[in-house]
């Protein structure tokens, strides 16, 4: 009887496959996605209960359960609310490519919402970047945007008044 062969002398293929699919991101969510496509436009929705305004929307407040059936354009500007300064390379889930550091990552207030959303700012040093600091949305160009949060480049900061 001859010795089985090591599992390292098993037969192996290697094959990548690629498969097309769409991904059905639902009523709200698909919603939120056309507008930001289609319009450059940003959408919440407002809980009957509550009466917060969601960003992004969705059917249920997760602040009180209750429903939400009213739709609100907020932005494009708001306030930074929290953020940090990105310095360790990583691969961008969303486009497959390591993201250039040092770049700013923020939680984002929008005008006329109640929660947050998280997003790239387009400043990278700690110094230019404070909490409350007003920002506002840059989308990409109309033929480029593709219905995802990626239609928004990054939040860029707000010229301060002439005022101040």
């Amino acid at each position: 009887m001859s010795p089985t062969p090591p599992i390292d002398a098993a037969l192996r293929l290697e094959y990548v496959a690629d498969f097309e699919y769409s991904y059905a991101a639902g009523k709200f969510a698909s919603r939120f996605m056309d507008a930001l496509r289609t319009e450059a436009r940003i959408q919440g929705t407002r809980c009957d209960v509550c009466d917060k305004v969601l960003v992004p929307p969705r059917p249920v407040c997760g602040l009180c359960s209750g429903r939400t059936v009213e739709w609100v354009d907020v932005g494009p500007s708001g306030v930074i609310t929290g953020y940090t300064v990105v310095e360790v390379p990583f691969i961008d889930p969303m486009t497959g490519f390591e993201r250039p550091i040092p770049y700013g990552f923020a939680f984002v207030r929008l005008d006329g919402a109640d929660t947050n959303i998280y997003h790239f700012l387009e400043e990278s040093r700690h110094d230019k970047i404070s909490i409350g600091m007003r920002i506002t949305a840059v989308f990409k160009p109309a033929p480029e945007r593709d219905g995802t949060l990626a239609d928004i480049i990054h939040f860029r900061a707000e010229e301060p008044a002439a005022d101040e």
